[in-house]
């Protein structure tokens, strides 16, 4: 997507003095990579040159992500990602029927030379998260996460360790969403190459929690985006 068809101004939840809490888009980098100088902190600088991010979300995960407008806002906020109080949600789409009960993944990562976390008891890092479902639909499960930690792909490598990839994660053996899998009666055209419905990573930010810096809480939520909002309607009508 083009720079200028990005909005900042438009992706922000809250906005105090200290922080700013925006709803990331899919398909958005929280920082410069390789691919795409267009990002998060590049778009919001242009706003105010002193924020900071104070964490990270993967490119396809849209969602909750906070970013700082002073050092002491930015310091705090790190603090408590180290000591681990910042409180945050996430919902995964899955194929197959989840565990109808809390499931806690305590399993250590490593992130490999191609970029990928693979599971590493001898030399991986520690790595916990808790699992349970949301909804269940017949073929398909929204998942709600709950990170104890914060590694990289976290979240979508113990979900394949469970051996439920997240919809669309093709890194860690997700498959696209297609009308013709959700559909009983779907007629198949002939000639003609069907397009996913959804064929990103269905993962999404959609809450979290920290202390500012006057010590009062801030809690914020996220709503979906068009494509995860049009994907559940459709399970939810179909399948």
């Amino acid at each position: 997507m083009k720079k200028n068809a990005w909005n900042a101004r438009e992706m922000i939840v809250y906005d105090d003095d200290n922080y700013t809490i925006i709803n990331k888009p899919a398909s958005l980098s929280t920082l410069e990579d390789r691919n795409d100088s267009t990002n998060v902190l590049s778009l919001f600088r242009e706003l105010n040159a002193s924020y900071k991010v104070c964490h990270r979300l993967d490119k396809e995960t849209s969602g909750a992500l906070i970013l700082s407008k002073n050092d002491e806002a930015f310091r705090s906020a790190a603090m408590q990602f180290q000591e681990r109080t910042v409180e945050k949600v996430y919902h995964a789409l899955v194929k197959g029927r989840f565990m109808n009960e809390v499931i806690k993944v305590d399993v250590p990562l490593r992130t490999s030379g191609s970029g990928k976390a693979v599971n590493d008891r001898r030399n991986g890092k520690e790595a916990t998260t808790l699992f349970r479902p949301k909804q269940f639909f017949k073929d398909y499960t929204l998942v709600e996460a709950k990170p104890l930690t914060g590694r990289m792909h976290q979240i979508r490598a113990h979900l394949a360790y469970l051996e439920f990839p997240i919809a669309g994660d093709v890194l860690y053996g997700g498959v696209p969403i297609y009308l013709s899998a959700v559909k009983k009666d779907f007629k198949w055209k002939k000639d003609v190459d069907e397009r996913p419905l959804f064929n990103r990573v269905g993962l999404h930010a959609q809450a979290i929690k920290l202390t500012n810096v006057n010590k009062n809480f801030i809690s914020i939520s996220c709503d979906y985006p068009k494509d995860m909002s049009l994907i559940l309607k459709k399970l939810n009508k179909f399948n």
